[in-house]
């Protein structure tokens, strides 16, 4: 299969559970996609965790390997779209460029009796559409 300069569109998908890439055509068939899973990092109850340096190496292996698949380079890509988890957070380090602790998860609950404490938990709703959590 061959694709002209600037012909595809990949769509990363960055969930909860895993790392998938979907390259499409000009009329939006699927050309080739691969997808992996990472670990969840559970060290105590109600705590979920990822591991931010796997995931990155996950999205790269599967853009990687459906480019592969569909017989082209990053040339032929118009366009890249991400989808992510949101809520998801991680901390980085300036100077190195490393994950300072893995990445917390939109599941987890450690900081429920925090947020139990700051009172109304729909007061940021209308700015960022979440309640806080």
């Amino acid at each position: 299969m061959s694709h002209a300069p600037r012909s595809l569109v990949a769509a990363i998908d960055q969930g909860t559970t895993s790392s998938r890439c979907i390259l499409f055509d000009h009329d939006g068939r699927p050309v080739a996609s691969h997808q992996l899973e990472h670990r969840q990092i559970t060290p105590r109850p109600g705590w979920v965790a990822h591991d931010a340096d796997e995931i990155l190496e996950r999205v790269r292996t599967c853009v990687r390997v459906a480019l592969r698949e569909a017989g082209v380079d990053a040339a032929a890509l118009a366009a890249v779209g991400i989808s992510n988890q949101r809520e998801t957070t991680v901390v980085w380090d300036r100077q190195t460029g490393r994950p300072v602790h893995p990445a917390i998860v939109w599941q987890d609950t450690r900081t429920a009796d925090a947020v139990a404490g700051i009172g109304d938990q729909d007061r940021f709703r209308a700015r960022t559409g979440l309640p806080v959590r």
